[in-house]
């Protein structure tokens, strides 16, 4: 069991303690980390777990030694720590390069299965790898792709229009669990419900929501899910869930000789396993936070006080952004209903001038369209340079979000 704290100001500068990246200067001024949804910053224990990997000796799987038998029992514990966040069985989640590898290469053997005149549904919410994997996929099939749009700036997905695309044609479809721009959190709960009463299946890009929302797959009852570990303080791997069924019956693009059993036939090649140990000692990072006998307990408290000082953060930064002169917020104007991300414009201001002068002052923020492009489309702001995007998290602190708004007041 972990020393359980519920996180507050002052913890939270104890845990910085533990990433490196946080305490590093930066022409003599300590850096504010706020591109969190681009990817975090590592602990101690998740970057030692590299090297403890490799100096302990790798190997191949399926060799007749000690250290290949290691190996083995490496992915083994992956798949049992993917399970534990997922809620899964950890015989339903596969390992990859990165999300959209993993995407684009599960779409091609998915849509092996459809035929023409079919239909799938992507969303304009969605960054592209969870688009563009599922358009190309449809084009080499012959199948129809429908779009499904946002309400208003808030960036909700229009889940009425959801009703009136989907039919007993649609195959599949494809929406994010929150958005990487807006941070708006999707009702999956009813994307799902409205896409299996038609028959259709649901994939889920959960890499914007697993940093701030432990998912449960079994309760939402998901047919596949995927996620990127370097977006919750782990190394850049991808992995994919789907039930056991779905996934034993979609014949991969594999090596022969390979496995041809789920989840391993979809494991091209040989995995990066100091990521996967890495990726363990992330899962385990996450559970820290928490308290509880098993590893999905832990999980479960850890994310609830993760959450709980993440939206204290965002009610701040929403108070601060009142202040703002011409700030324009796309998103939820709220804590509720949202991750700590946030997508701004200051009226005619290019967002990538704004992201250079903080970053000149070790503030960092990302601008642009970043990868949801029909996002920022639907926005009306692609061509006027996109938004700022700013993205806190757990590692964040008040102070950190005043000296963003003093170098963005000095600036505007």
């Amino acid at each position: 069991m972990s020393s359980y704290s519920p996180l507050n100001r002052g913890n939270v500068i104890e845990l910085r303690a533990q990433f490196p990246a946080l305490q590093r200067e930066v022409k003599g001024i300590t850096p504010v980390y706020l591109d969190g949804p681009g990817g975090t910053q590592m602990p101690d224990s998740v970057i030692d777990a590299f090297s403890a990997y490799l100096k302990g000796g790798n190997s191949n799987l399926g060799g007749k030694f000690p250290v290949s038998q290691e190996t083995v029992d490496l992915v083994t514990q992956a798949r049992e720590s993917a399970a534990a966040l997922l809620g899964s069985a950890p015989n339903e989640v596969f390992f990859g390069a990165n999300m959209t590898s993993v995407t684009f290469s599960f779409s091609r053997a998915l849509s092996q299965q459809w035929e023409e005149g079919d239909e799938v549904i992507v969303s304009v919410a969605d960054h592209g790898a969870n688009r563009s994997s599922w358009i190309m996929a449809a084009k080499d099939r012959g199948v129809t792709v429908h779009y499904l749009p946002i309400k208003d700036s808030s960036g909700t997905l229009d889940l009425d229009v959801l009703d009136t695309l989907l039919s007993k044609k649609t195959r599949l479809v494809a929406v994010t669990a929150a958005s990487n721009i807006t941070g708006t959190i999707t009702d999956l709960e009813a994307v799902i419900a409205k896409s299996h009463a038609v028959g259709a299946k649901v994939f889920i890009d959960a890499v914007h929501l697993l940093p701030h929302q432990l998912v449960d797959v079994r309760a939402l009852d998901v047919d596949f899910l995927v996620g990127s570990a370097y977006k919750f303080y782990g190394p850049h791997l991808g992995f994919l869930y789907g039930k056991f069924d779905l996934l034993s019956a979609v014949t991969p693009y594999k090596v022969e000789p390979a496995p041809s059993f789920a989840p391993s036939c979809f494991e091209t090649g040989t995995l990066n396993f100091e990521a996967l140990s890495a990726f363990v000692a992330a899962v385990e990072y996450l559970a820290s936070l928490g308290e509880g006998e098993s590893l999905r307990e832990r999980l479960a408290s850890g994310y609830v006080n993760l959450h709980h000082y993440e939206a204290s953060l965002s009610g701040y930064f929403l108070e601060k952004l009142k202040e703002v002169r011409a700030a324009e917020l796309y998103g939820v104007d709220g804590i509720e209903g949202r991750t700590a991300t946030f997508a701004l414009r200051f009226g005619s201001r290019d967002p990538t001038v704004i992201a250079e002068a903080l970053g000149q002052q070790q503030i960092y923020v990302w601008s642009g369209h970043l990868y949801a492009d029909k996002l920022t489309d639907a926005f009306g702001v692609t061509e006027k340079g996109g938004i700022l995007r700013v993205g806190l998290m757990h590692y964040n602190t008040f102070e950190e979000i005043d000296r963003f708004f003093d170098a963005l007041n000095a600036f505007l």
